[in-house]
């Protein structure tokens, strides 16, 4: 009977004993699989003991099945462990730490708790006579659940990397990181060659390059916006493809997720600075054109000063309208640069180009609109030919685009030149000369002196410095030439005679008294500076004469043209 009891019993509980043995069976056979693919190589333990990389993981935080979507971009900085690297095979890398940034793609597999992890990891700093630094592709896993990362170097061939193509026409800060590239640094054809003669090709020939990373969320009060942002923290080894040792020394990695809202950001508060510079710049330009208003102020204007101006103008229109159609979310930002730009050089600057080119052609006689209109076709296509050139030949010699850009930023030295030949007197108006120099540096500064500027290129300090001072040294030539005269810094004793309005004359003989310009008498009995005599023996008051020929370098009287002053 106790038999028979037990067996009914068994039968009526027989669905619960079924139950509880089917979950025990999928947690432990689940668990089992994940934790089976935590170690995906037992090596990886002994990296280091791994003692720098402790789980510092809540299990709360964590949870079993807690999935983190690590695709983006990590900017950080990396360093070797040891003080020097002992590299033999390897000598160029000389420094020790630098700057360092991961684009990085995970995509879900068949496998529970595993990402497929693909990207690319740049080393900035790495070599003393590059300045670009290095460039290694890598593939690997994620491990979601345990939050580890396991990378090796990838070692297909060059452009072989289809998915991340696709993620990269998709992000902006890439987009604009490779426009930046093009413009500001190397052209695909010299990035492949310093590939194939780079260090970093040959260590991904003879050495197995090894990454082990811990994946941690970085707390809100550190984070900007409501993305999330995660840090990265691992080490990178590299082992002789023939047991001889390691390559280089273990590498530390530290790398914080980019937040593209804070890039946004960074690229909408840019194109208002180029906004609000390009309108001080049309402020500036008016004051200028009413300071030079007349046919003589504005001959005394250098023509190839305005023209250079205009041509950096152009090129700065260029650049963001192709970057506003490249990133498409930033069009309209980029595009209302381009447009303020596009009105300070084709509105503004042309106009007064055209006004200093009248003012210094000479005026024949019988001549007609036909003739006026070939000058005026020549004009143009120098203009436009120079600027199309100049195109050409940055493409051809970036290598050697900064002093290039120099040489666009020397605009005042034709106006100093002019000023001397000429011996012109305040051709510009001081707020014009300080307001110009000062805009005309904020966008060079920033690309390459903003340590966080949106375009992903290193600041260079003594460049920008050097840049500073050579457009301040400019700027201040000018102004002494303003106050002190146009030859204040050459000598006398080389200086052709210059005719003197206040020279000697004979009192005694018959001359005008009165000034044909205001119409008051003159008083020669006393000589003074009150009294000015041109080559033409006409006697006008030194004030009403300076006002005539800063509208007119012809004498009020007889029409002969008269000396600078």
């Amino acid at each position: 009977m106790g038999v028979a009891k037990n067996l009914i019993f068994l039968r009526k509980n027989s669905g619960v004993w079924f139950r509880i043995l089917f979950y025990l069976w999928f947690f432990f056979g689940g668990f089992c699989q994940v934790k089976g693919l935590r170690p995906l190589r037992e090596k990886y333990r002994s990296w280091g003991d791994e003692q720098w990389l402790s789980a510092r993981k809540d299990e709360n935080e964590f949870g079993p099945f807690s999935a983190w979507n690590i695709t983006g971009t990590f900017r950080g900085s990396w360093r070797f462990l040891d003080s020097k690297n002992s590299s033999s095979l390897f000598p160029d890398f000389k420094k020790s730490n630098g700057n360092s940034v991961l684009e990085l793609i995970s995509t879900p597999t068949k496998i529970t708790g595993v990402h497929y992890v693909q990207g690319v990891i740049i080393f900035h700093d790495i070599f003393d006579n590059e300045r670009g630094g290095a460039q290694i592709r890598v593939e690997g896993v994620y491990v979601w659940p345990f939050r580890q990362l396991r990378m090796v170097a990838h070692s297909s061939k060059e452009g072989d990397f289809g998915q991340e193509d696709d993620y990269l026409l998709s992000n902006p800060y890439h987009l604009l990181g490779t426009f930046s590239s093009q413009v500001f640094q190397e052209s695909p054809r010299d990035k492949i060659w310093k590939r194939k003669h780079s260090p970093i090709y040959e260590m991904e020939k003879h050495c197995n390059v090894e990454i082990a990373a811990q994946i941690s969320r970085v707390s809100s009060s550190t984070n900007d916006g409501d993305q999330d942002h995660y840090h990265l923290e691992g080490l990178m080894e590299s082992p002789s493809v023939d047991d001889d040792g390691d390559c280089f020394s273990p590498m530390l990695l530290n790398a914080t997720s980019i937040n593209i809202e804070v890039y946004y950001n960074k690229a909408v508060n840019y194109t208002l600075m180029v906004t609000f510079v390009s309108f001080l710049q049309v402020l500036l330009l008016i004051r200028q054109m009413e300071h030079s208003n007349t046919q003589s102020g504005a001959a005394k204007v250098s023509i190839l000063m305005i023209g250079q101006q205009g041509i950096i103008d152009a090129y700065l229109c260029l650049l963001h309208l192709t970057a506003g159609i490249l990133v498409e979310s930033l069009f309209n930002a980029f595009a209302t640069a381009a447009f303020f730009k596009f009105v300070v050089f084709s509105i503004f600057e042309m106009r007064y180009l055209l006004a200093i080119w009248k003012a210094n052609r000479p005026m024949t006689s019988g001549e007609g609109w036909q003739a006026m209109r070939r000058e005026l076709s020549v004009l143009y296509s120098r203009f436009y030919g120079i600027l199309l050139g100049g195109i050409l030949i940055m493409y051809e010699f970036h290598r050697f685009l900064r002093p290039l850009l120099f040489l666009l930023h020397s605009f005042w030295i034709p106006q100093i030149v002019t000023n001397v030949i000429r011996d012109t007197r305040k051709p510009l108006h001081p707020h014009y000369i300080l307001g110009m120099t000062v805009t005309r540096l904020a966008i060079p500064l920033y690309v390459f002196g903003c340590p966080h500027n949106f375009m992903r290129i290193e600041p260079d300090k003594s460049w920008c410095i050097c840049l500073g001072i050579f457009m301040a040294v400019q700027a201040l030539v000018l102004l002494l030439q303003h106050y002190l005269g146009s030859r204040w810094f050459i000598p006398r004793q080389i200086l052709p005679e210059k005719y003197s309005y206040y020279r000697r004359f004979d009192q005694k003989g018959n001359h005008a008294t009165d000034c044909v310009i205001c119409m008051t008498a003159i008083d020669l009995t006393q000589r003074s500076n009150n009294c000015m005599v041109t080559p033409c023996d006409h006697f006008f008051h030194s004030g009403c004469l300076q006002r005539w020929m800063d509208i007119k370098m012809e004498c009020p009287t007889c029409r002969r043209p008269l000396p600078p002053a």
